[in-house]
């Protein structure tokens, strides 16, 4: 039984590593998490800023455009004879002048907005660049952590075949069985006077005693094997206890 307990002691701690380099990876997920968000941010920023562009060079070509019509129709204003006519070409050219000025005024409010948005664009750039970097020194601390999580359950694994090959081998099955079933926890439990400490259960007086005349025997609710902590005091027993 002592060997048992050792060689729980060591299985409850491969199985503390196990759950921690599931966890860890986890954090690499949140890490690369940021760094989409952080893309989206700088892409977004990117994209209005573009769209500006864009609104920019649509009002120069509408300016174009519109001034090939002012050309147009001041070069009519020579050729009218009518005064009905030239009001109407006048009215025209007034009409088109104050597009103009409303596309040139759109132009200066474009650039002033552009402006700003390109200095942010760099700010967001430089500040993003740090982020990354932080996120890089996170990322790397996540893989060392990993790699030292992986490295102790290896050296765990290692001791504990050592122990399992000094337990009995019909007792290791039953543990074994008990490890492997539906049961979440230790396999080998101590007794509190007469209960079970894996489902908490009262147990039969017989049980009890002969569990505390050191006979190996399992609860007949759980199934779980069990022992009596005081024969144990100083050994793994106690370790294996704190799991229990």
């Amino acid at each position: 039984m002592e060997n048992l307990l050792r060689l729980q002691a060591l299985d409850l701690k491969i199985e503390a590593c196990k759950k921690r380099e599931t966890e860890i990876p986890k954090q690499k997920e949140r890490l690369e998490a940021k760094r989409a968000r952080l893309a989206a941010e700088l892409e977004d920023r990117e994209a209005a800023c573009k769209k500006l562009e864009v609104d920019q060079r649509e009002c120069y070509k509408d300016i174009d455009q519109l001034q090939t019509h002012l050309n147009k129709y001041q070069a009519q204003l020579n050729t009218v004879k009518k005064n009905e006519e030239y009001q109407a070409l006048l009215h025209e050219i007034d009409s088109v002048k104050e597009q103009i000025a409303q596309k040139e005024e759109h132009i200066l409010a474009i650039m002033m907005e552009l402006e700003e948005a390109q200095e942010g664009i760099q700010a967001t750039r430089e500040r993003i660049k740090q982020e990354l970097a932080r996120l890089d020194e996170e990322a790397a601390a996540v893989d060392e952590e990993l790699a030292e999580a992986q490295a102790a359950r290896r050296e765990l694994e290692e001791n504990a075949k050592v122990i399992a090959g000094e337990v009995d081998e019909t007792l290791l099955a039953r543990y074994r069985r008990i490890q492997n079933g539906p049961k979440a926890g230790a396999a080998v439990v101590p007794l509190n006077g007469e209960v079970c400490t894996g489902c908490h259960m009262s147990l039969p007086p017989q049980l009890v005693n002969e569990v505390w005349g050191g006979q190996i025997k399992a609860c007949n609710h759980c199934g779980r094997l069990l022992y009596r902590r005081e024969n144990f005091e100083s050994g793994p027993a106690s370790q294996a206890n704190a799991y229990s």
